[in-house]
C-alpha cells in the first residue's frame, strides 16, 4: 500500500507554489552561474595548457641588436637550443595603439584561427580577437599601419600572447592600447623596418619536465651566461618569465575558491529560509502531525517527509542550473575571462568536480541545517501536538510592556519578539546580500582612486627602463638603476621593483638615510610595514636573500616598490660605482634609440591597470548586484510571508474589528520595514569588517596591491538598492494581507 505521506508531498508543494518557485528560481541561477563558472573555467585551463603541446609554444626568446648572420645562430645553436625566426615589427596605428606584426608562423607559436582566414595577399592581416574586440574592429574592415591599408581577414590567438604585455616588464597588459597579428612574407616586407625586432624564439633539445619549474629558470639562466660570450643581446626572456604566456594561466583558476565560497554562503541562506519556512507549516500542521505520531508514525519517517519537498526543489534546481551551465551559461562565464585574455579555441569538457560543488556539497548543507531543525521541532511528544503546545519552556505570561506604550506600537513590538528567528534570519540575509552588492559597487571607484592616486604619485612623467646603460643628452634626464626581486610567503612569491635613486634627486621627494632603505606605500600598507621594520627580499631564483632595514614609507600607492640610494644599490648587489638602468625625464628622450628602452612608464602606461580591470570585470560586478538584490527579494519576502502566515488569525480578528488594510500593513509590514531599514544600518560597520578583510585576503593571493578604500557613495548606493527593493517586495506582502479573509479567525480555535 502506497504511503498516504508520500500523496501529500505534491500538494504540500503545489500549496507553496510561490515560496517554491521563488527559491527554485533562485537556486536555478546561482547552481547555473556557479557550474558555469566552473566548467569554463576549467576548460579555458584545459585549452591554455594543451596549446604548450599543441601550438609548440617557445621554451624562450633573444632579441639581437641586427638581424643575425648564420654563424650567430649557429653559435646560439652550440648551446643545444633550436632558434626560430620569429622577427616583429611594432607599427603605430592612428588611434594611439600598437598593433605588433609577425608572418605567419607554422613551426613554433604557431597561430590559432578562430574565424575567418590567414593572410594570403601583401594587403591582408589576421588580428588578435581581443585587440579587435576592444577596438570596435570586424572581419572585413581596414586598418591603417605605416600608411599601408591592411583588410581583416580573420580573427586569431596567439599562443605566446594569451595576455596582451606589450614588454614582459609591463605591470598590466592592456588589450585596448596594443594587439597582436600575422600577416603574410609579402605583407611584412610591405612596411618599413623602423620599428623591426630581430626576435629568436628557442626550443631546448631536451626540454624542462616543467616550463614553469626551478630547473626552466636554472636552465634559462645558464643560457644566458653561455649566449653573453657568443651573440650580442639586447633582450632574453625564458618562457618562465614571460607574462605574455604565464600571467593568464596563472589566473586561470585562481577564483575558484572565492566563487564557491560565494555559492556554500548563499547555499546556506537558502538552508535557512528552508527551516525556518519548514518550522511554520509544523506549527500549522501541528494537530496532523499529532495525530500521525499518534498513529504509528516515527520522527524518523516525519522528519524525511518534510525533508522531501526542499530535497526534491534542490535537485531538480541542481539538474536544470547544470544543464544551463553547461550551456548558456557556461559561455557566459568563459566570455569573462576572454574579455581579458586571448586564449586560444577550447571545448566544453565535462568536470566532476563543478558536479559535486553545486549539487552535492549543497546538498549535503541543506540536509544538515534542515535535519538538526526538524529533529528538534519534532521531539515534542505527540500529545502536545495534538495540543498544539509546541514550546519547550512555558512561559507563565507574555513579556510585560509599558502600559504608556502607544497599542498600536505595543503590537508591532509583540509581532517583532514573536518572530525574533524569523527577522534574524533577515539580518543575516540583508548582510551577506548587502556584502556582495558593496563589493560590486566599491569596485569603479576603487579603480578611479588608485588611477588618480598613480598619476599624482608618478616620480617623473616619463621613466625609461633601459636594456643598456646608454648616454643622453639630456641635461633634465636624471639617472637611476632598477631591479627586482621577490617576496616569499609559502608557496606564493610575488615581484618588488627596486629603485636606486640619487642623493641629490629632483624627482624623488624624500631623503633616504644611509643603508636604508624606504617602501612605498603600497608595499607597507599591504604587508604592515611601517619605519623601524626589516624586510628579506629573495632574488627570482631564491639563490640569495637580502635583508633591508626600513626608514620611512614614501606615499606612492600603485606599485610594490623598494627606494635606496643608488651608491647603496650598486653596493648591494655588486655594481659598478657608475652603474644605471633608466633615467627619470619630465620630457621625452629623443635621442635614446628604442632598441635600447625596455619599457617607458607613462601615465597612460600607469592607468592601465584600472582601464584593463574595468573592461575585464565590469560584466561580472553587475552580477554581483543582480545577486545581491535577488537574495534580499529572496530572503525578506518569504520570511515576512512566513511572518504573515504565522499570524492569519490575529490578522483576520482585527479585520473583524473594523481595521483598515492600511493600518493592519502598518502593523504586520511596518514592524518588517522598520528591522529591515535597521538591519542595512547596522549591517554597515560589520560589512566593512567583513569585506575589509575578504578584499586583503584575495589581494594577498595576487601580485601588487588595491587599498581596499570603500567610498561612501558605495554605501549609499547599497543602501539605495537594497531599500528600493524591499519597497518593491512589500506590495506583494501587502495583496498578500489583502487577501486573508475574515472566517480565518473561526478556524482553527483552541
Amino acid at each position: 500500500m502506497r504511503d498516504p505521506l508520500l500523496k501529500r508531498i505534491p500538494r504540500e508543494i503545489k500549496s507553496e507554489a510561490g515560496k517554491y518557485t521563488v527559491i527554485f528560481l533562485f537556486m536555478v541561477a546561482l547552481i547555473g552561474v556557479a557550474s558555469g563558472y566552473f566548467i569554463a573555467d576549467a576548460s579555458l585551463k584545459a585549452a591554455y595548457d594543451d596549446s604548450f603541446v599543441t601550438y609548440n609554444i617557445e621554451d624562450g626568446f633573444l632579441e639581437f641588436p641586427e638581424k643575425p648572420d648564420s654563424s650567430i645562430i649557429e653559435a646560439c645553436e652550440e648551446e643545444d637550443i633550436k632558434l626560430y625566426d620569429n622577427t616583429f615589427k611594432d607599427e603605430p596605428c592612428s588611434d594611439g595603439s600598437t598593433v605588433r606584426l609577425f608572418r605567419i608562423r607554422e613551426e613554433v607559436n604557431r597561430v590559432c584561427l578562430l574565424d575567418g582566414s590567414l593572410p594570403s595577399a601583401e594587403n591582408e592581416i589576421a588580428l588578435d580577437r581581443l585587440y579587435m574586440k576592444s577596438n570596435d574592429l570586424s572581419q572585413g574592415d581596414t586598418i591603417e599601419l605605416d600608411g599601408y591599408d591592411f583588410k581583416i581577414t580573420g580573427i586569431i590567438a596567439l599562443p605566446d600572447y594569451s595576455a596582451l604585455y606589450r614588454n614582459v616588464t609591463d605591470f598590466m597588459f592592456d588589450t585596448e592600447k596594443f594587439g597582436v597579428s600575422v600577416v603574410d612574407k609579402a605583407g611584412f616586407d610591405r612596411v618599413g623596418d623602423g620599428y623591426i625586432h630581430y626576435s629568436y624564439s628557442w626550443k631546448y633539445d631536451d626540454p624542462p619536465e616543467e616550463i614553469f619549474g626551478k630547473e626552466a629558470k636554472d636552465r634559462g639562466d645558464e643560457l644566458l651566461k653561455a649566449l653573453a660570450g657568443k651573440a650580442p643581446l639586447t633582450n632574453f626572456v625564458p618562457t618562465c618569465r614571460n607574462s605574455s604566456i604565464k600571467f593568464a594561466g596563472n589566473d586561470l583558476g585562481h577564483d575558484r575558491i572565492m566563487m564557491l565560497v560565494m555559492l556554500d554562503m548563499l547555499i546556506v541562506i537558502v538552508a535557512f529560509v528552508f527551516a525556518v519556512t519548514t518550522s511554520n507549516t509544523i506549527t500549522k500542521e501541528a494537530n496532523v502531525i499529532g495525530t500521525l505520531r499518534a498513529s504509528g508514525y516515527t520522527k524518523g519517517e516525519m522528519v524525511r517527509h518534510y525533508l522531501a519537498a526542499p530535497v526534491i526543489v534542490l535537485l531538480i534546481a541542481s539538474v536544470i542550473g547544470n544543464i544551463l551551465g553547461y550551456t548558456l551559461l557556461k559561455k557566459v562565464m568563459a566570455d569573462m575571462y576572454l574579455g581579458s585574455y586571448s586564449i586560444v579555441s577550447y571545448k566544453t569538457l565535462w568536470n566532476a568536480d563543478a558536479f559535486i560543488d553545486t549539487t552535492v556539497i549543497p546538498l549535503l548543507i541543506l540536509l544538515a541545517i534542515n535535519i538538526i531543525m526538524l529533529t528538534s521541532k519534532l521531539s515534542l511528544s505527540p500529545l502536545k501536538f495534538i495540543r498544539r503546545d509546541l514550546k519547550r519552556r512555558q512561559r507563565k505570561k507574555a513579556f510585560k510592556l509599558n502600559t504608556k506604550i502607544p497599542i498600536m506600537t505595543r503590537y508591532r513590538l509583540r509581532v517583532l519578539f514573536q518572530n525574533i528567528p524569523g527577522y534574524l534570519t533577515i539580518f543575516v540575509g540583508i548582510f551577506f546580500a548587502s556584502v556582495i552588492m558593496l563589493f560590486s559597487q566599491l569596485f569603479e571607484p576603487l579603480l578611479d582612486k588608485f588611477s588618480e592616486d598613480s598619476i599624482n604619485s608618478m616620480i617623473a612623467q616619463n621613466t625609461y627602463i633601459l636594456k643598456a646603460p646608454v648616454p643622453t643628452e639630456d641635461e633634465d634626464a636624471e639617472k637611476f638603476a632598477a631591479g627586482e626581486l621577490r617576496i616569499v610567503r609559502g608557496d606564493f612569491s610575488e615581484s618588488v621593483s627596486l629603485y636606486g635613486i640619487a642623493s641629490d634627486s629632483d624627482y624623488f621627494h624624500s631623503d633616504i638615510k644611509d643603508d636604508t632603505v624606504e617602501v612605498s606605500s603600497a608595499y607597507a600598507d599591504k604587508y604592515h610595514l611601517k619605519a623601524g621594520d626589516s624586510i628579506t627580499l629573495t632574488d627570482e631564483y631564491g639563490s640569495e636573500d637580502y635583508t633591508f632595514e626600513i626608514s620611512g614609507v614614501y606615499d606612492y600607492p600603485s606599485t610594490l616598490v623598494v627606494f635606496m640610494d643608488i651608491d647603496y644599490f650598486n653596493r648591494t648587489f655588486d655594481l659598478e660605482d657608475e652603474y644605471f638602468s633608466g633615467y627619470f625625464s619630465d620630457r621625452e628622450l629623443s635621442d635614446i634609440d628604442e632598441k635600447y628602452i625596455a619599457s617607458v612608464v607613462t601615465e597612460d602606461e600607469v592607468t592601465k591597470t584600472s582601464r584593463q580591470l574595468k573592461r575585464s570585470m565590469g560584466n561580472m560586478m553587475s552580477i554581483f548586484v543582480v545577486l545581491g538584490i535577488t537574495v534580499i527579494v529572496l530572503v525578506v519576502y518569504l520570511l515576512s510571508k512566513v511572518m504573515i502566515e504565522k499570524n492569519v488569525q490575529s490578522i483576520s480578528v482585527t479585520k473583524i474589528l473594523g481595521y483598515e488594510p492600511r493600518e493592519i500593513s502598518g502593523i504586520y509590514i511596518r514592524t518588517t520595514t522598520i528591522v529591515t531599514i535597521l538591519s542595512f544600518l547596522l549591517c554597515i560597520p560589520l560589512e566593512s569588517a567583513a569585506l575589509d578583510a575578504l578584499w586583503r585576503g584575495m589581494m594577498m593571493q595576487y601580485p601588487g596591491w588595491l587599498a581596499p578604500d570603500i567610498p561612501l557613495s558605495a554605501y549609499v548606493k547599497t543602501i539605495g538598492m537594497g531599500v528600493v527593493t524591499y519597497l518593491v517586495t512589500t506590495l506583494l506582502l501587502k495583496r498578500k494581507i489583502n487577501k486573508i479573509p475574515m472566517d480565518e479567525a473561526l478556524k482553527n480555535t483552541e
